[in-house]
């Protein structure tokens, strides 16, 4: 049973599990960097490309998981708790069924897919190793996220945490044992880290199930599809299409962006691209989970019809996540040479990441307002002007000032990064004028 009223939850109780949830889902990827990095410096550039693709492909499956957490906020918050079984149901199914489409795509279109990034010939072997291996079981992440999506707005954030933390201890367990460890005779490399990447998500879904059985009120079951509830699904895309959209178009343009690195055809500049965003993400970790706290306090308020509690409560985050965003974005700066040190001894790439990271300081701003305003528009059901918003600024900002400054005015990768802050606050800007004038009002999903 619900027994919590959600939205009068506090932000620190539903949020702090989504930081350490969101910091381990980082250290997930980031540590196969830093382990293979210790291993085989030539496998980095790699295993970055490799992960930005598969991160890519991943939006596909929130079509329909970022739409269910929305749909299962407002229901609940509306007390119409009668339809959470076929959400759950239509939510988890779709998505099985895409992501199972997608992997096979993954496992027998590698080549094809890096001759279209442009990866470096040297990077291939390992980047397709990994990719072969984790992306033929992406399946897996995609019931991660949709169960993880189910969690959260139940209000049962502590759970998707405690799946996060198995499943790095047995990535980290199994990295060491095929790269260092007892099975470090087998030479196994980028594909001993992706066996352990899949083993984790393996019972992680296990655990998943097991917490949805026992805590979550509903069930998911097959008698559900019959009749086939279209309308559930309908209201579904509707919502996911376009709130995916944004994702899918922001990656895309990251993709290009990192064509247009790998195009410069430098492990320098390669690598230094790679260590700066592992760090430079770490320093959003705050406001995600504040952004993710209260978007899930949105998204029940609204369905609760009570659209000024959730007005109020939008704004009391941004002004704290932004002030600890860039604490933690000047700290990244300051303490740089550091922080990359740990991945490499390369005095260039020292110096060109310690530059990188300084423009980050300004990126957070404009991030920062994305991450909490864009969250909690989606939840209280405001979700075609964000995906408008993003495509044009994304491509008419990021891509082609990242061009023209990083390629035509040879600016390099500091130019590429001066485009990517340039679009953040450019629309972090845009969304905070329309959270203050309530063009999100009046979106909710559901009837009370």
């Amino acid at each position: 049973m619900q027994d919590t009223d959600v939205k009068k939850m506090s932000l620190f109780k539903l949020g702090w599990p989504v930081f350490v949830q969101s910091l381990l889902a980082l250290c997930l990827g980031y540590v196969d960097t830093l382990m293979i990095s210790r291993y085989s410096s030539s496998a980095v550039g790699g295993l970055g490309n490799a992960n930005q693709i598969l991160g890519f492909l991943t939006l596909a499956f929130t079509v329909i998981s970022s739409a269910a957490g929305v749909v299962v906020a407002q229901y609940i918050g509306a007390g119409l708790k009668e339809k959470l079984s076929e959400i759950y149901t239509v939510s988890v199914f779709f998505n099985l069924i895409l992501s199972g489409v997608i992997s096979l795509l993954v496992f027998v279109g590698c080549d094809f897919i890096f001759e279209i990034m442009k990866v470096p010939a040297s990077m291939r072997p390992d980047a397709k190793a990994y990719m072969e291996i984790v992306g033929g079981y992406m399946f897996l992440q995609a019931m991660i996220d949709i169960f993880s999506q189910i969690f959260r707005n139940n209000g049962k954030t502590k759970i998707g945490m405690i799946i996060a933390i198995g499943m790095n201890i047995i990535n980290i367990t199994g990295n060491y044992l095929f790269l260092y460890g007892p099975l470090k005779y087998l030479d196994m490399g980028v594909k001993g880290v992706a066996i352990s990447t899949t083993v984790s998500r393996v019972v992680a879904v296990i655990i998943a199930m097991l917490f949805f059985k026992f805590k979550i009120e509903g069930s998911i079951s097959i008698r559900y599809l019959w009749p086939f509830p279209k309308e559930m699904l309908g209201k579904l895309l509707k919502l996911g299409v376009p709130t995916a959209g944004e994702n899918i178009s922001y990656n895309i343009a990251q993709l290009i962006i990192l064509t247009f690195v790998n195009s410069f055809n430098s492990e320098v500049i390669t690598n230094t691209k790679t260590y700066t965003t592992i760090i430079s993400n770490f320093a959003y970790l705050f406001s995600v989970s504040a952004a993710v706290a209260t978007s899930i306090v949105v998204g029940h308020s609204v369905g609760a019809r009570e659209n000024e509690y959730a007005y109020k409560k939008v704004l009391g985050t941004l002004k704290k996540a932004m002030l600890v965003s860039l604490c933690i974005a000047v700290t990244s700066f300051i303490i740089s040479p550091y922080t990359i040190g740990l991945f490499t001894e390369d005095n260039h790439i020292i110096d060109l990441g310690r530059k990188v990271l300084f423009v980050c300081i300004f990126m957070e701003i404009g991030r920062t307002a994305n991450l909490v305003i864009i969250n909690s528009m989606r939840a209280a059901g405001d979700i075609k002007f964000p995906t408008y918003l993003g495509m044009a600024s994304m491509w008419g900002v990021a891509v082609l000032f990242g061009y023209i400054l990083g390629i035509k005015l040879g600016l390099g990768l500091i130019g590429i990064w001066i485009a990517m802050a340039m679009d953040e606050i450019l629309r972090g800007i845009v969304v905070f004028i329309r959270w203050i004038r309530g063009g999100w009002r009046g979106k909710s999903v559901v009837e009370k």
